[in-house]
């Protein structure tokens, strides 16, 4: 009932023979952070205890702050939520990106920058997981729509560090590095965070093209020359060098950066995205049906705080609180909520890439 078998009284998940035992390895947190002193690298950031966190609590036996931390973070609602909010395209079919899947390939050229160079892996994988958990239904364009409801706008990084994720009371290192992501916004105070912030445009450059390529909107033969030249035509050779490049950069100069050929075939790739994909007609026009519905939710949402998730505290100030449930909601539910509640008409939401 409750195993495959019993024997000398441990139960197993499996009835046949069992591979070479192990001799366990079982390091407590203390001693595993000793032993990080010497494998990362210096400068890289240390676990300590429980971490430095808002609200202090008692350090878990097994595992590092950070760990914690980014354990937190893929078990949130926030960390699931990614799946039904977009990345370039609304309502995505089953092999263009989500937010989620932006957010694990992040995670994934951050980690293997980061465990190349020594740096602190779990604290660069906590950090690109979490980092678009402040991104609102329709992709950036709720950024467009929640700026008008908030004194000093609205930021998809330091909303999902000193908002969406704040209940989790993540140590300062974490939040910081979700909080600066944008290269927009101050530098993150660690390595591991300015490593996930190239890596994020790493990722959505090489990411966004192979979806678009994939729906026919634009052909790697389009792509400029350096691009081309330095990092191939396919999401695979261009994170490969980008990784490579990074990698190299960090073990050569012990600085956080590219070499400025590399530097500027992403900076020409993400051009080329922005003018291609991002800004043709179509997504322009998504991007107003986007702003259109949102705005009209978080002005309904002030206007009737009654009818937020959380009724039994209607909120001190409700277009705050308007805007963080409107921006915690995933496309389709932001839409089917308009629909039902402001009888939106259909043909005025955002279209995904085959709507008729």
């Amino acid at each position: 009932m409750y195993g495959g078998a019993v024997r000398d009284g441990v139960v197993l998940a499996h009835a046949g023979a069992l591979p070479p035992p192990i001799e366990p390895r079982c390091l407590t947190r203390q001693e595993r952070e000793t032993s990080a002193l010497k494998a990362l690298a210096i400068g890289a950031t240390q676990a300590t205890g429980a971490g430095r966190r808002l609200r202090p609590e008692e350090p878990d036996p097994w595992r590092t702050c950070f760990e914690r931390d980014r354990d937190r973070i893929l078990h949130s609602n926030a960390f699931r939520r990614l799946s039904g909010k977009t990345q370039v395209f609304v309502f995505p079919d089953d092999h263009q990106r989500t937010r989620l899947t932006h957010a694990l390939e992040v995670a994934q050229v951050a980690c293997a920058v980061a465990r190349a160079v020594g740096a602190n892996v779990a604290l660069t994988e906590a950090i690109a997981l979490g980092h678009d958990c402040g991104h609102g239904p329709g992709g950036h364009a709720s950024e467009d729509a929640f700026d008008l409801f908030l004194p000093g706008g609205y930021n998809h990084a330091v909303w999902g560090a000193d908002v969406v994720l704040a209940p989790l009371n993540l140590c300062a290192e974490t939040l910081d590095g979700i909080r600066h992501h944008s290269w927009s916004l101050p530098t993150p105070t660690t390595p591991e965070g300015v490593i996930v912030s190239w890596s994020d445009r790493a990722a959505y450059s090489a990411h966004d093209l192979e979806d678009a390529v994939s729906a026919g909107i634009v052909h790697p033969d389009e792509l400029p020359a350096l691009v081309k030249e330095t990092l191939g035509v396919t999401r695979s050779s261009q994170l490969r060098a980008l990784i490579n490049a990074l990698i190299g950069c960090i073990g050569d100069t012990g600085v956080i950066g590219m070499d400025e050929r590399h530097a500027a075939a992403l900076a020409e790739l993400r051009s080329f995205n922005y003018r291609y994909i991002y800004t043709r007609p179509d997504a322009v026009a998504q991007s107003d049906a986007v702003i259109k519905v949102i705005s009209a939710l978080v002005e309904h949402f002030a206007e009737h705080p009654e009818g937020l998730a959380e009724r039994e505290n209607l909120p001190e100030n409700p277009l705050r609180a308007a805007v963080t449930y409107v921006a915690g909601m995933t496309d389709r539910f932001a839409f089917d909520t308009a629909t039902r509640l402001l009888n939106w008409p259909a043909s005025e939401l955002p279209r995904g890439i085959d709507s008729p």
